[in-house]
């Protein structure tokens, strides 16, 4: 997931630099690199967490940008700038990570309810 996360940010990236130069697109690559790029990282990060809930948090900041980041494809899309087809292979990439989190990320949080539910019955 690793490995997905980081090539999916890279291919933000190389997307970004073909698009055209004029002011929107401009400030939409910052937006759509920056929420890519934030995809690996906070899953790296959650990687290294330090409990459950900072695991389940760090998944969440990741899920959020992984959909930002479809969001700003879809922006793109709708403006004229890309294609459906173009980027149907980084849209695709982009809903199995967004699922793949947000699973992991209920999973997770049903971790820490179950582990609280245990302690406060016991």
């Amino acid at each position: 997931m690793q490995e997905r996360t980081f090539q999916f940010g890279l291919a933000i990236l190389r997307l970004a630099s073909s698009l055209p130069k004029t002011k929107e697109t401009e400030a939409i690559v910052r937006q759509i690199v920056r929420s890519a790029t934030s995809v690996g990282a906070n899953y790296r990060s959650a990687c290294r967490a330090k409990s459950k809930a900072d695991f389940a948090f760090k998944l969440s900041i990741s899920e959020q940008e992984a959909d930002e980041t479809l969001y700003w494809l879809e922006v793109l899309i709708g403006s004229g700038y890309l294609t459906q087809s173009s980027v149907a292979g980084l849209v695709k990439e982009g809903h199995e990570l967004l699922a793949i989190l947000t699973s992991s990320g209920r999973t997770a949080r049903a971790s820490i309810h179950n582990s609280q539910s245990t302690i406060q019955n016991s």
